[in-house]
């Protein structure tokens, strides 16, 4: 499996090009999720992506053939994905099937600001 891990920034930030603090809690998030699931026994590799999740989702495409996409987004009333319809424009736009997975955690993982 491949895990992408969007650089999810602040829009004053990317307006700035500022993207390294962005980028490295990206990576922070990619280790951790990486770590949990190879200590599952799963053959899991991954990338930092895109703050745009259907772009992160396309240029991992192009060197992983996957068979299958999982997106994984906070609860509702937490998820900027959400609001923004991610999910079913995922569906509209990969040909492959697109699973849901909403993750609950009492601590949020670290983002840009």
């Amino acid at each position: 499996m491949h895990v992408v891990s969007p650089a999810l920034n602040s829009r004053l930030r990317h307006w700035i090009s500022d993207v390294d603090k962005a980028r490295h809690l990206a990576e922070v998030r990619l280790a951790r999720c990486l770590g949990r699931l190879r200590r599952a026994g799963l053959d899991a590799r991954g990338s930092v992506g895109d703050s745009d999740p259907l772009q992160a989702i396309a240029d991992a495409l192009h060197f992983f053939p996957a068979d299958e996409i999982v997106i994984a987004t906070h609860p509702e009333e937490r998820s900027n994905w959400l609001e923004r319809d991610l999910v079913e424009r995922a569906r509209s736009r990969y040909a492959q099937p697109i699973v849901h997975v909403v993750v609950a955690r009492s601590q949020p993982l670290p983002v840009a600001a």
